[in-house]
């Protein structure tokens, strides 16, 4: 059956316009369709010039006819319902409390609930819908007190932190790094897996820092051989020996070489008030995301041949906190604590 249209000055602008303009490629094509028809063009010439099937151009045709220029806008796509979508209350609260490690083991509780058998490819893409996405499990010490350290951080080291914005106070965050010269594998965006070499030997480099809450301005005690109580009596001297004019406070672990006597008589004697996390709380001492920051500039993806410059790069790092970083390091270490009230606790 011929479909006999018609054009007017009005439509054959607005199909110029929107074949080039509208940002839907689908509708661009049926105004395509129809600027050829309306400059005279038969019917298998403009379906070759295309690439639409007749069928599809005279469908193309009859939307014009009924409803003009506003119904070739229109979009309706034949999606078929997935069987899951009647099950997804069900799975969501399924997979809320028990989940799941693989998508194997996805697909078999699925067919486990629903009676559904689906390929791990499609069960992946239900999954995405429902909200969920693959994410590594984080640790929480098992013997932490959340109650303790909330009273910990409210009463003892926000104050502090206060004291130190205000300028009446220098706040340090204290901690020993202990990096192995060794492979230190990171993630690319990259056409094929990527590969570094693994340097022979396990040399370790320490560090002992002390890292200014508010200026970031580092101070380390190093070796490559181990830290212990001397090492923290070397940083409070460097530390005592600043001048700086201010009360000192240092925020650190309850390590057995930094809470022994020779370092707390020596702390007392020059004016350094050590303020000990509660136990189990490393989530209290940023120092803690500083040192994934300092791997993350210098070691994930990168080959250091000899420990020297292995060594080097570390240093060279360390020494850029209240520069090249800072505005990095501002973001990073802001004062929001990570919180693990309301962390999901897997029990598996």
């Amino acid at each position: 059956m011929t479909i006999k249209l018609s054009f007017t000055q009005a439509d054959i602008e607005a199909l110029q316009l929107e074949r080039y303009n509208h940002p839907h490629p689908r509708v661009q094509r049926k105004m395509e369709a129809l600027w050829l028809k309306s400059q005279g063009l038969s019917h298998q010439p403009t379906a070759k010039l295309t690439g639409i099937t007749e069928n599809t151009l005279r469908e193309y045709f009859r939307q014009f006819q009924q409803g003009g220029i506003e119904a070739l806008k229109e979009l309706k796509f034949r999606q078929p319902v997935s069987q899951l979508a009647e099950h997804q209350i069900t799975l969501e609260e399924h997979f809320r409390s028990h989940p799941c490690a693989s998508l194997k083991q996805a697909c078999a509780q699925i067919e486990a609930l629903t009676g559904i058998k689906r390929h791990p490819t499609n069960v992946r893409k239900f999954m995405i819908q429902l909200g969920m996405t693959y994410q590594k499990v984080g640790a929480i010490p098992a013997k932490a007190c959340l109650q303790t350290q909330e009273d910990f951080k409210k009463n003892e080291l926000l104050p502090r932190l206060e004291q130190a914005k205000q300028r009446q106070r220098e706040v340090f965050w204290v901690d020993a790094a202990h990096f192995v010269l060794g492979s230190w594998l990171g993630y690319f965006w990259s056409f094929v897996r990527l590969f570094i070499k693994a340097p022979a030997g396990r040399q370790r480099f320490n560090v002992l820092a002390a890292l200014n809450a508010i200026t970031y301005q580092l101070i380390t005690v190093t070796n490559n051989d181990y830290i212990n109580a001397q090492s923290v009596c070397t940083l409070l001297q460097k530390l005592a020996s600043s001048e700086r004019g201010l009360p000192i406070t240092l925020v650190l672990d309850n390590a057995r070489y930094q809470k022994c006597r020779l370092v707390m008589e020596l702390a007392n004697s020059l004016g350094i008030e050590l303020l000990f996390l509660p136990p189990y709380s490393p989530n209290l001492n940023l120092v803690e995301r500083f040192w994934k920051f300092v791997k993350r500039k210098c070691l994930y993806g990168k080959y250091y041949d000899n420990f020297s410059s292995f060594t080097n790069a570390i240093t060279d790092c360390l020494s850029k906190t209240h520069t090249t970083y800072k505005q990095e390091l501002e973001t990073l270490l802001t004062f929001n604590f990570q919180n693990f009230s309301k962390a999901n606790i897997v029990t598996l």
